[in-house]
């Protein structure tokens, strides 16, 4: 995010049709990131919780809306109150901005930018959904959005992105969400998962998905959309530098695929359609806190990088014996990790800014603060969100009965399935084609193969 900065009325800049326009694309895309990812889980489950999944994901796009206008903007990108949290009186309700109000430093409306960033707000507790896949009550699920944005994702994305956070004030690069989004969902979900423990069954019985497809299908929206979550985080276009990222995510995300297919053709055997889909998402995780800042052969060995640890670490989870459903843990966390910490090795100084990484001649000062800005991110998500879940546990309560996990939580939480099975079909005769009664001759009891 480039920061907010003060200029003298003279070089005041001016609303540019352009870069509103833009923006409002890329806030379009980004939010058609949340349906993606929901069918990127919703097809990773098992027939019995796909509604659910679904849900968990859609009911974000309804409470973190209505949150953000009410407070979510001002906490976050408001006035600095102690480098920690943001807050302006103008910004609650979203009621005291002017209609061509400008955001500092850009030629976007406020307006614009509270809209775009109201998207990153949406889908970062989405991600967390699917480390919970299976077994978690929708309305806990949904007191523990509207808990975890507040203390947590509101301000962080202060610390990292609001001028006067303190991350931010320190140099810590993240172009578009490596900490704020992406460590911080991951973090987040391992420290919800320690407190509800595992599914039933769980290293035991098959959990496969049960449409490869849908999974494709959301890997895919969600390849479309990043190119609007990553080169519209820059607020414009007019340097080049958001034209760099689109390039770069593009790149990473090839480059992902390729690693993470590689690697699970030696070590499994086979080529899959969810490893090909899971190295997308691992690529653009990865790419999003340093795409601003590396050139496209940085950006390639990112990719790389990515797709190989991403698939190493998804199995760690058997290791460790943590339930991590959909590896948001192994794709988002150690993701986000990645890309936040190569920044330091291949930042060039020539893109976003003129920090510079290890292997361009800049030194561990960057790298120093990337990690920085990683630990902090991660400790406090991780510690934070494992206090919330167990507040809710303890009161409401935060999963469903055993019976309801494996009778199926679609059923049980939302009255519906995902398919209905119970019409017409398989093997039986279709009314279409079925020769016609004879009439002339009694009726007779006839068996009919259901």
């Amino acid at each position: 995010m480039p920061p907010g900065i003060t200029t003298l009325a003279a070089d005041a800049p001016e609303l540019s049709a352009a870069n509103t326009g833009f923006m409002l694309i890329c806030t379009a895309l980004v939010m058609l990131m949340t349906p993606g990812l929901a069918f990127f889980y919703g097809g990773m489950v098992r027939v019995k919780s796909t509604l659910n999944m679904l849900m968990m994901s859609f009911i974000s796009l309804g409470i973190v809306t209505v949150l953000w206008v009410l407070y979510g903007f001002s906490l976050a990108f408001g006035s600095d109150v102690g480098s920690v949290v943001g807050w302006s009186s103008d910004y609650v309700g979203l009621s005291g901005i002017g209609l061509n109000e400008l955001w500092d430093g850009t030629t976007i409306p406020v307006y614009v930018f509270a809209a775009f960033q109201l998207m990153f707000a949406v889908i970062t507790p989405a991600l967390i959904s699917g480390a919970l896949a299976d077994r978690v009550k929708f309305t806990a699920w949904a007191l523990f959005i509207v808990l975890w944005v507040t203390v947590v994702y509101f301000p962080v994305a202060h610390w990292v992105w609001g001028s006067g956070g303190w991350l931010f004030e320190m140099g810590v690069i993240d172009f578009a969400g490596g900490t704020a989004v992406h460590i911080n969902a991951g973090a987040a979900a391992l420290g919800v998962i320690l407190v509800i423990g595992k599914r039933i069954g769980f290293k035991k019985d098959p959990m496969r998905p049960h449409s490869l497809p849908l999974v494709m299908l959301g890997a895919a929206l969600l390849w479309f959309g990043w190119f609007g979550f990553n080169a519209g985080s820059w607020l414009g276009n007019d340097d080049g530098v958001g034209a760099v990222m689109f390039l770069n995510t593009q790149v990473a995300t090839a480059a992902a695929v390729l690693g993470w297919l590689i690697y699970e053709k030696l070590r499994h055997g086979s080529f899959t359609t969810l490893g090909a889909a899971s190295g997308a998402v691992a690529g653009l995780v990865a790419i999003t806190p340093a795409g601003g800042s590396v050139s496209p052969l940085g950006a390639l060995a990112i990719g790389v990088i990515a797709g190989v640890l991403c698939a190493m670490a998804v199995g760690l989870k058997y290791r460790f014996g943590y339930d991590d459903s959909l590896d948001v843990v192994g794709v988002h966390l150690v993701g986000g990790i990645l890309g936040s910490v190569l920044v330091g090795f291949f930042a060039t100084g020539g893109v976003q800014s003129d920090a510079a990484g290890l292997f361009y001649g800049g030194g561990v000062e960057q790298l120093g603060k990337q990690v920085v800005g990683v630990v902090a991110v991660l400790a406090y998500s991780l510690v934070v969100s494992a206090v919330i879940a167990l507040a809710i546990h303890k009161t409401i309560g935060m999963r469903v009965s055993e019976d309801d996990e494996i009778s199926g939580i679609d059923q049980v939480e939302h009255a519906e399935t995902a398919y209905d099975f119970s019409g017409t079909g398989g093997g039986s005769v279709s009314r279409t084609t079925a020769p016609a009664p004879d009439t002339t001759a009694a009726p007779k009891a006839k068996k009919v193969d259901a």
